[in-house]
């Protein structure tokens, strides 16, 4: 770490428009960036007195697999404790194995939303992973059916049952639920269902999309349309025309990109950026929020006319700590999953180790443990899976079960937010705030979705106040 309190990131990147992306994310967070183009220029920073500074690297893999994992092993040999997160537009399965198995901490693929991209930093440095291995998890999930979605509890199948009701008919469904709960494997089975199964899905992530970059994915432009059209673009509704456009965390959409969704749902056509005449499409829309809808729009984050459109069927899927009777099948099946990757085998799991899994709560929901299975997949030498294999699962499920419960955890953190100072006057506006919002953080657990929602503030306006104040979310 820095003098003056700032963490120290190496990126190995050579690339400038995405060193100044990734900077321009860590920042937030109160990182400062080195940069190196290559391999060698990465080994002599390390070396340098900043270098031996570095808080944790992150790796464009843009080459072969070989060639990261070979740069990924001598880095682990010259910072074996340092957390090395590997950033990769290639999305296969075979490239997360080789690049943990040399000895990376994480791995992510781009493009990446900043939220996502800073908790994989903070987690990395806690010893833990929040990367989503996002290839891994369109493996295990692509083209499931309801018949093939494992769960029994009668609130997740309650809730699946209103999904694969509306999967024929032609109205927009919402569904909602916590990130990682299976919100985009609910929107497959719906799509799968429906008579437009013959088309592609078309998934779009708009966390992941800047702001002013929305309509132009969306709905398309036209060459000049504004700087940097240099050529015409096709809109992913135009690419969904005839099928099913999954939208997911809606709830990020900007509001002007908001006006353009509801006139889709009116009238049936889109307007490219730049074009003279709107074109009509033929298009489902399935939408997903990972907050509930109607406090946005309480709040003027989102239209209420939209919502109401959007909202004509309504799915809401439970958390996993809500189902936890589920997990022991669901590691079954993912096991079985996993296995089938190239580079990966069959593996059992003891019985210690599922009561292990289940005592957790999952704070990631299903997308976290799958990751922790693919993890320890990846990993294991032997021929099945123990309690050692989950090391980080069981440190915080022992460092939980020796907290208070939830009244006792806010009693006691409340009783250390003081108004005054030892000489009679009130503390600064500013210290109170940074000890609510520590509290806050320590009692949801670090979910900051849900953090800025108690507190009734925007996600942006938290991670402000975050860097602003300088709390770091981890050591709430």
């Amino acid at each position: 770490m820095t003098r003056n309190g700032q963490r120290l990131l190496l990126l190995i990147d050579s690339e400038p428009a995405q060193r100044r992306l990734v900077a321009a994310i860590a920042s937030r967070r109160s990182w400062r960036t080195l940069f190196a183009d290559d391999a060698g220029s990465a080994l002599s920073t390390l070396a340098t007195a900043e270098g031996m500074a570095v808080d944790a690297i992150i790796l464009d893999h843009s080459g072969s697999d070989a060639d990261a994992s070979a740069l990924i092993g001598d880095l682990r040999a010259r910072r074996p404790s340092l957390p090395i997160l590997v950033l990769a537009a290639n999305g296969s399965v075979a490239a997360a194995v080789a690049a943990m198995r040399a000895g990376a901490s994480d791995f992510l693929v781009k493009p990446i939303a900043s939220e996502r991209l800073l908790a994989a930093l903070e987690a990395a440095l806690g010893g833990s992973s929040a990367g989503e291995l996002r290839p891994l998890t369109e493996k295990l999930t692509a083209n499931l059916g309801f018949g093939g979605i494992v769960g029994s509890a009668p609130q997740f199948r309650a809730a699946l049952a209103i999904a694969a009701k509306a999967a024929r008919a032609r109205v927009p469904v919402l569904i909602e639920g916590e990130s990682g709960v299976g919100k985009h494997v609910v929107a497959e089975a719906i799509h799968s269902a429906s008579p437009r199964s013959r088309k592609e899905l078309v998934c779009v992530n708009c966390g992941a999309i800047t702001a002013n970059l929305v309509e132009s994915e969306l709905f398309g432009h036209e060459e000049g349309a504004f700087t940097g059209a240099f050529e015409r673009k096709i809109g992913r509704f135009v690419d969904a025309d005839g099928s099913t456009i999954f939208l997911d965390e809606v709830n990020e959409m900007p509001l002007e990109a908001q006006v353009k969704l509801l006139r889709v749902l009116q009238t049936g056509e889109i307007q490219p950026l730049g074009a003279r005449h709107p074109r009509e499409v033929d298009v489902r829309i399935v939408a997903a929020s990972n907050v509930p809808l109607l406090a946005e729009v309480e709040a003027g984050r989102f239209r209420e006319d939209l919502y109401y459109r959007l909202n004509v069927v309504q799915v809401t899927i439970p958390p996993l700590r809500e189902r936890a009777g589920d997990i022991p099948a669901l590691v079954r099946h993912l096991l079985g999953r996993i296995a089938e990757q190239p580079g990966l085998r069959a593996l059992g799991i003891s019985e210690d180790a599922l009561q292990l899994l289940s005592s957790y709560d999952w704070p990631g929901n299903v997308r976290q443990l799958q990751n922790a299975l693919f993890r320890a997949a990846v990993l294991c030498d032997e021929d099945g899976l123990t309690q050692e294999d989950f090391p980080q699962i069981a440190q915080l499920t022992r460092g939980r079960s020796a907290t208070p419960g939830p009244m006792g955890a806010a009693a006691a953190a409340a009783a250390g937010i003081t108004l005054f100072r030892p000489d009679g006057n009130l503390r600064p506006l500013d210290e109170i705030e940074a000890d609510v919002i520590r509290l806050a953080i320590g009692h949801y657990r670090g979910r900051m979705t849900e953090v800025a929602r108690r507190l009734g503030i925007g996600r942006s306006t938290l991670y402000r106040k975050l860097g602003e104040l300088g709390i770091d979310q981890t050591a709430a």
